[in-house]
Order: C-alpha cells, then structure tokens, then sequence
C-alpha cells in the first residue's frame, strides 16, 4: 500500500491498537490516514489533515493510548492534537530555545524531545511540566531512544557523538568520544547489552552496554550512504533505511546484510515504523510517497543465515553490573565538523513550559 503525499514528510507513527498511522510534512501539516489491515491492495485512506505549525511539522507521536497526537517543530513549538476530532487540546508555542526535531515516548505519562541545539527536555503529563533538561550535545538530536530497565535515554548527535542520560540520577551519565562521522539514528540490540548507531557515511558503529566512551565495533561494509533510520526487527537483525532509498535487513552480530527488502527508488529514506501488530512496516522519503510493507513477506526466506554465537558474543562484552559505574565524559572534546543545518530559527523567545499539559 502506497501513497503520494505531495510532500516531503518527516516522521511516521501508527496508532498503538488502531489500523492508523500519521506524518508530519515539511508544510506544517499534520495527515492521519486509516489502513485496511487485509486487503494489501486497497490504499490508506485520509481522515484528518490539519495545520499543525507554522513551519515543518519534524515529528509525530501518540501519546495518552493513541487519543491525541503529539508533533513538534522548527517554530518551537509543541502540539497536543485530539485524534477524533482534529483540534488543539493544548499547545506550547515556546517549547525549546531552538528548532524542535525529535519526539520519543518514555513511559506513560513521559515523553522526550530533542532540538537543534542539542537540548533534549523530558515532560511529565502527569506533573503537568518539563521536569529534566539534558545539555549534552553540541549539534542537533538525531535520534533518540529509551532503556526502560535503567530508565536511561540514549542519544545520538550531529556532534558525532553518542550520549547516556539518567531519568533516576537526573544527569548525564555517559558521552562517547567525537567520531568523524555525524550519527543519525540507534537502536538497543541483544537484550540491551548493544548499542548500534548509525553514521552519515553508512558505517554501524556498536558500543558495549557501560562501555561508551569508543564503539566495540564496526560494521563497514552495509552501504556508502548514510543510515539515516533504523528499526530493531529482533535482537539480532534490524531493519535501516538509507539516503540511496534502500530499506535492508542486517545481521547484528554477526555483522551481516541479509538482504535488501524495499526501495524509494533512490531517494533518501526519511523514517521508518512498525504497525501495532507488527504486520506492516511503514516508510517515507523523499519521493513524497508512505508506503505500507507487508512484513511478512518481504522478509520471508530470510531467517538468519548464519549461525550465531550468543555465549561468545556476552564473553566478548565489557559490561558493569553497576549502571553508575558508566563512563563520563565531563570535557568531550569539540567537534570539528560544520553542523547540519535544519534551517531553523533561534530568534523566538522562551515562554513558560511548566502547563504545557494541564488538558492532557
């Protein structure tokens, strides 16, 4: 299933038990179309299109059991939207001091969101307010995940550099060392024990779980494009979408590519998401379109093909017991890079955050 939607979009998200998914485009808008969950032939269906900011609507997460969506901006604001209806449950017009990029849901009643500065705030719905501001990185948020075990986020950066915060201790905790390489997403993989990034030259830099400071490994050989999204399909294979507009299927330790498994006809892969049930994947890219994959049979006949080595992959592990003990980067390093403009706006000015929630 497949859709042109006239313009460049920058996030997807589906419904958490409903056949819906969402995107944000680079207009402002904010689309939700309905899916038929059996008939693969049968195009998604527009129910709700709104203007949701002023300038790219960056990301699009529900929140609060899939009733409202949640999107962000490069006009700082941040966009609680009721899914029924369409309108403004409640709106921060001054979210962040720069142009908003990331949205990930913690917990819920938490969720996080990351701007060009290399800020990210963690919101309490329940508080009604931003309770932890992160300064940790020097360029903008690439992406974003969350340790529920620890209670950790993990981020990657333009700055070349990954970061572990606490949600517990309410500091940064780790920051690994400035790579030559932008990093533009990360997934947690063997039962969290690895932390696979993605670079803007197309190498999978793997960190052990306490051990941030420098990656373990390296996987070279995936592609000479960079890995703009990935997606954990399991603990030993995830799914990246890439700027040449393959989407792949790799082998994590081993280090494989299984195989490619769809296309955007060579335009960049901007984001990629599973449906509630995990029967479809979604994609969007810069050919305007969001496709629907069947899950199941694009990777059909691609069960691992090679033998895996658990026990020598945890004796090969540098791990800590004590999630205090991680390495901590007080004085990184600056990076030397030029940063990758967002072309966004630093000129607004910053507003009370704290009853952000209060209609939620």
């Amino acid at each position: 299933m497949e859709i042109n939607l006239g313009k460049l979009a920058f996030d997807i998200d589906f419904h958490p038990s409903d056949n819906l998914v969402a995107t944000g485009l680079i207009d402002g808008d904010l689309h939700l179309y309905r899916y038929s969950p059996d008939n693969t032939s049968s195009d998604p269906v527009r129910v709700l299109e709104i203007h949701a900011h002023t300038e790219s609507c960056r990301a699009a997460r529900f929140i609060n059991g899939g009733r409202a969506l949640l999107t962000c901006s490069p006009d700082f604001s941040i966009l609680a939207t009721d899914v029924e209806t369409g309108s403004t449950i409640a709106r921060l017009d001054n979210a962040h001091e720069a142009a908003i990029n990331r949205l990930i849901n913690l917990t819920e009643s938490t969720v996080a969101s990351g701007d060009d500065d290399g800020c990210i705030k963690v919101w309490d719905t329940r508080d009604r307010s931003c309770c932890n501001s992160f300064e940790v990185h020097e360029d903008y948020i690439s992406d974003i995940t969350f340790a529920s075990d620890a209670m950790k986020l993990l981020a990657t950066s333009g700055d070349g550099t990954l970061s572990v915060s606490s949600l517990r201790r309410n500091k940064v905790q780790a920051q690994s060392e400035f790579s030559e390489d932008e990093l533009l997403s990360l997934v947690l993989m063997k039962n969290g024990r690895k932390v696979v990034c993605g670079s803007q030259t197309g190498i999978l830099m793997l960190y052990s779980w306490g051990c941030f400071k420098d990656c373990s490994d390296r996987f070279v050989d995936l592609s000479s494009n960079s890995i703009d999204t990935m997606l954990k399909l399991d603990e030993d294979r995830i799914i990246t979408g890439s700027e040449n507009g393959m989407i792949n299927l790799v082998g994590i330790l081993p280090n494989i590519i299984i195989q490619p498994i769809a296309e955007h006809s060579e335009y960049p892969v901007e984001r990629l998401a599973f449906s509630h049930d995990r029967k479809f994947l979604g994609s969007i890219g810069h050919d305007q379109m969001l496709k629907l994959w069947d899950l199941d049979n694009i990777i059909q006949g691609s069960r691992s093909t090679t033998q895996r080595n658990e026990n020598e992959v945890v004796d090969n592990d540098v791990d800590s017991d004590d999630d205090d003990e991680m390495d901590v980067d007080h004085n990184p390093s600056k990076s030397t890079k030029g940063k990758k403009s967002k072309n966004a706006s630093n000129e607004h000015a910053v507003g009370d955050s704290n009853n952000f929630f209060a209609d939620l």
